[in-house]
């Protein structure tokens, strides 16, 4: 990958890892949590197993993960950024918005609050929508099919991770909750 073009997916990266670690320090406390083999079973995990498929080309030598499914072209390489750069500025906007509610894991906080506004009117986890619009530009630059099981690993976690927030969210606000999951979709606007 060219060099700007690898800062820029880089820069990406940190902006949406250096917001959530700065952010963090003033969320709410949590009221109910899940237990930490859980979390690194279900989501850790799976989130350092995409990350390493995104890792240097070398690691996976001449494997079919190594082969192409995009030409390597400026043209591939600027929409992946693209997409990186739209999936963190959703991503961070989102996470901007949830505020002192905001959790890494399946939490619930003292006086949760539902936000339904910005990004969250359209799709209820526009944070994961971001993410893995970060992912799939990610695997676009990379361009190998590699890239693609990344993606399709990252997905299959946070499908897991946002039904057991729903879960705990119907719990919670009950048929409030189930009314904006009916005007709303999960990840994707009007198709998921």
């Amino acid at each position: 990958m060219p060099p700007p073009f690898s800062v820029g997916l880089k820069l990406c990266w940190f902006a949406v890892i250096g917001y959530w670690l700065w952010s963090a320090r003033n969320v709410k406390r949590p009221q109910r949590t899940e237990s930490r083999a859980k979390r690194f079973l279900a989501y850790w995990l799976p989130l350092a197993v995409a990350v390493l498929l995104l890792g240097p080309g070398e690691w996976f030598g001449h494997s079919l993960l190594r082969e192409k499914f995009v030409p390597h072209t400026t043209l591939v390489y600027s929409i992946g950024l693209l997409l990186c750069i739209a999936g963190a500025a959703l991503a961070i906007a989102s996470r901007h918005l949830l505020g002192r509610n905001w959790s890494g894991t399946v939490q619930l906080k003292q006086d949760h609050e539902l936000i339904e506004a910005g990004p969250y009117r359209y799709v209820r986890h526009p944070i994961y929508s971001g993410l893995l619009l970060m992912f799939l530009g990610n695997a676009v630059m990379v361009g190998d099919w590699r890239g693609l099981l990344a993606v399709a690993i990252v997905a299959v976690s946070f499908w897991f991770k946002l039904r057991q927030e729903e879960r705990w969210l119907v719990a919670l606000f009950g048929p409030v909750y189930e009314d904006y999951c009916k005007r709303t979709h999960a990840l994707v606007p009007g198709l998921l």
